[in-house]
């Protein structure tokens, strides 16, 4: 855990503020397993939910690892050219839509409980 701590404390400002809030709430609130992979924050439940990015440009990405499967209906995802992973980069805290958010998040966690992840290696 003192790894996360480390890379959310690495950044500065906003960034910091966010990727704080965003920890704080996967792993307190959602229950989720937060590790570093990739040199990122990955958050787990049964496989790997999301994880945070943190952009060039002063910016949050949070990216859903099953994007593709999820419904979209709150119209927050992104795929940004991908074809599974999608996201929603977040710049400032007043940016965050709690409520389209958690949505997005219990389907997530919806779809991890009840569909095993299936690698597409």
């Amino acid at each position: 855990m003192e790894a996360i701590e480390d890379f959310i404390y690495h950044h500065e400002g906003q960034q910091r503020e966010i990727l704080l809030h965003l920890h704080q709430v996967l792993t307190e609130e959602l229950n989720l397993s937060p590790k570093i992979r990739y040199k990122i924050p990955f958050y787990y439940n049964k496989s790997w939910i999301c994880y945070l990015n943190p952009t060039k440009q002063d910016t949050v990405e949070l990216a859903f690892t099953r994007g593709n499967e999820l419904s979209n209906a709150q119209g927050l995802l992104d795929s940004k050219g991908r074809q599974q992973v999608f996201s929603i980069e977040i710049t400032s805290l007043s940016d965050i839509q709690n409520e389209a958010l958690h949505e997005v998040w219990q389907e997530a966690i919806l779809l991890d409980e009840t569909v095993p992840y299936a690698s597409k290696r």
